[in-house]
This record gives C-alpha cells, structure tokens and sequence, in this order.
C-alpha cells in the first residue's frame, strides 16, 4: 500500500485508534518495537518490489496502447488533412459541416509526430500538429 511505503506502518481507521480492541490490547511494546525494526530493514527491499511492479504496469500500458493505435508518420511533402476544431470551424457550420480540412504539405518535422504544415501556395501554418489529428490524403 502507498501508505505503507511512506509512513512505514498500516493504516488504522478512526474506531480503531480511540476504542481499545482485542488487537490492541493484546500487543505490547517491546513485539511491536521489533515488528517495526524488521519492516524498517525489509523496507528498500518493498520499495524495490513496488518500483518493479509499477515498471511493469507501464509497460503493459504502452503495449496496449500501441497495439490499438494506428501510428501513421509522414515525410516531408506528403499531402495531408487537417482535423478541424472548435476555434478553426465556422460559425454556423452544425454537426453536418465538414470535419477535415486541407489538403496541406508537410514541411518540416519538428518532432516524434509534430509536424509543421503548409498550404498549397506556400504558406506556413502558423503553429505545429500533432499526427493524430492529421491523416494522409489521396489524391
């Protein structure tokens, strides 16, 4: 528990802590002092175990992830269309009004999946894409 790993004991609710119970009033001090010196010694070894377990949970996540997504990299001049957003769509466009809009160059590549575009005339956009809100067009 992430608890565990910081403050080093288990977490007790409220009841536990103002009513004495069974569990309370049969331990002593001197068991529990040893208790704790043996978590306090077995402590990098949980936190080694709890950074490995959390590592493997990314992974898992990143496999998922790309086994779903259709990456789709471009190279510098290939047309592409431009997903269009509330700020770039018309006013009174509604739900039937277009959804892509271009086509557009790619001019440069600014980074993994960060393009920069242009249009027919060229004219830079002023600002980078993302590749997943762009897709390849077929003339």
């Amino acid at each position: 528990m992430p608890f565990s790993l910081v403050y080093d004991a288990d977490a007790l609710i409220l009841v536990e802590v103002g009513e004495p119970t069974l569990h309370f009033s049969r331990t002593n001090e001197e068991a529990n002092n040893e208790a704790l010196l043996v978590k306090l010694d077995l402590l990098d070894e949980c936190r080694d175990l709890a950074y490995v377990r959390m590592v493997a949970q990314k992974k898992s996540i990143e496999r998922s992830y790309n086994r779903r997504a259709n990456l789709c990299y471009f190279k510098v001049g290939d047309l592409v269309l431009r997903k269009m957003t509330q700020n770039t769509r018309e006013v009174n466009a509604g739900k039937l009004g277009p959804t892509w809009e271009g086509p557009y160059r790619v001019s440069t590549i600014t980074g993994k999946g960060s393009y920069e575009l242009e249009n027919q005339d060229g004219v830079k956009l002023p600002c980078s894409w993302n590749m997943t809100h762009l897709k390849r067009y077929y003339c």
